[in-house]
């Protein structure tokens, strides 16, 4: 037997030694990622529960297709100013708190949680313009609210479209925060669906979510109360069937948005995000927007996209002085 002869047989034993150790490694990695996401899953499920027993609740409901739909009423003023929220605010009645806390001395203030946010059950209702609207205005019609000031952060610029087309004369005036518009760019994004639902089933959501910074955190008008309820609520909602059937809908919502355009003669301001870089053309989409109504007007604000977090007061203010003028 030659030398290269006795070489081959120990290659070929060194080689199936290296192979049986990778497949070693490799199933030990694949068992600790099943022990791993067999954690997250039982934790999450015994979090949940234990979270629905720490939630503070708020509001009144009103019954819509058989599911709660939760509004929170503040203030004692003549008039009514019914708040929208923008897509994915978990607990907007929660949210919402330095707007509401500054509108309740002068008006009657209605956050609205539409299904499947705050309060709200959830819902496998199709989420359309259309049945998110009819949906909020039974709710209002059952509390006896019909007549009113809409006010919308974000997505509630194209539901307050629809909305006012269906509704005209009990709408009073709408006022856009940071609202979104029919035309804006990004909305035919094809949205990971059924990765944002693995998230949600197997707790990694949740993880996820712990390991995140809060939103809420450097913000002086949340209480500490406030903010564990944001999230406590936020982790029940996180990517729950009505925000994501919401999110598969948002292309062809903005498209039919298009055909609509606020009443000429409808009061509409529309606070806008001064340094918004990640839409195009985001003031001229508003000021064109204004200009369609002979009573709109726009106001640009420093801040992010959810203004009234921290410009709530300059909100109220413009919002006071606007009306007084187109009375």
């Amino acid at each position: 037997m030659t030398q290269t002869e006795e070489i081959k047989p120990k290659n070929r034993t060194r080689a199936s030694k290296i192979g049986r150790l990778l497949l070693k490694i490799f199933g030990a990695i694949l068992i600790l990622i099943v022990l791993f996401l067999a954690t997250t899953y039982t934790v999450n499920i015994f979090k949940n529960k234990s979270d629905l027993k720490k939630m503070e609740s708020y509001g009144q409901s009103a019954t819509v297709d058989g599911k709660k739909l939760n509004v929170l009423i503040r203030g004692q003023g003549e008039e009514t100013i019914v708040l929208l929220p923008g897509y994915g605010t978990a607990a907007p009645a929660l949210d919402f708190k330095p707007l509401v806390d500054e509108l309740a001395p002068y008006y009657r203030v209605a956050v609205v949680e539409p299904l499947g946010y705050g309060l709200s059950d959830d819902t496998k209702k199709e989420r359309t313009s259309e049945n998110i609207v009819s949906e909020i205005h039974e709710a209002l019609q059952q509390l006896n609210i019909d007549r009113y000031i809409l006010m919308g952060h974000s997505i509630a610029g194209i539901y307050g479209l629809e909305y006012v087309s269906k509704f005209e004369n009990e709408v009073t005036a709408f006022v856009g925060i940071d609202s979104s518009v029919p035309t804006q760019g990004g909305m035919d994004t094809e949205f990971p669906i059924n990765l944002f639902k693995f998230l949600r089933q197997s707790g990694l959501g949740r993880l996820a979510l712990n390991l995140s910074a809060d939103p809420y955190a450097e913000i002086a008008a949340y209480d500490a109360e406030t903010k564990e309820q944001l999230g406590l609520i936020s982790r029940k909602n996180m990517y729950n069937s009505s925000m994501m059937n919401e999110m598969e809908h948002f292309n062809d919502n903005f498209i039919a948005a298009r055909r609509l355009k606020f009443p000429e003669n409808l009061p509409l301001l529309l606070f806008v995000q001064a340094n918004n870089a990640g839409v195009e053309g985001w003031i001229p989409l508003h000021e064109a927007q204004a200009n369609d109504s002979v009573l709109g007007k726009m106001i640009p604000l420093e801040g992010d996209h959810y203004l009234h977090h921290t410009r709530s007061k300059e909100i109220v203010q413009g919002f006071r002085e606007y009306m007084k003028e187109v009375k």
